[in-house]
């Protein structure tokens, strides 16, 4: 009977670790080679106005990613951002255009955050992950699970 109950204690555990990670790989995520973030998906114009406002803290291993309908020139700004983000813009072939460090806004009105080309997609991360974790402009991304 112990042996039962041992048994079917591991098979639960071992149940529950498969089911956690098939859950997790579910997740959005954008990839730069062995790099990856879970994301949030912002693709609509409402969503985007409000971006990571009001926002205190971001997790190291996350972002929100920014998804527009065509490629085009897309700045941004850090009206009542919280938190220093890095801004990764990358164009409709997955390579990254740009890449820059933006701090909360303390003025008004907020600076323009622009960047030198156009993209499709802009990837925001806490500041100074990118450099951390060695992306730089012409990196490929990866989207997974984007749906």
């Amino acid at each position: 009977m112990k042996k039962l109950i041992v048994v079917i204690g591991i098979i639960v555990i071992l149940l529950s670790v498969y089911l956690y990670n098939f859950n997790k790989s579910k997740e959005p995520q954008v990839c730069f080679e062995d790099t990856c973030f879970n994301v949030e998906i912002v693709d609509t114009s409402a969503e985007r106005e409000i971006g990571l406002m009001n926002r205190a803290e971001l997790d190291t291993d996350s972002g929100m990613l920014f998804i527009f309908e065509s490629e085009g020139y897309y700045p941004f700004w850090m009206k009542n951002t919280l938190i220093p983000l890095d801004m990764i813009w990358i164009d409709k072939n997955n390579s990254i255009v740009n890449i820059k460090t933006a701090l909360p806004c303390e003025a008004d009105p907020c600076p323009v955050i622009s960047p030198s080309g156009d993209a499709l997609y802009v990837l925001e991360i806490n500041a100074g992950l990118s450099s951390q974790k060695g992306i730089i402009t012409g990196m490929q991304a990866e989207f997974i699970n984007l749906n």
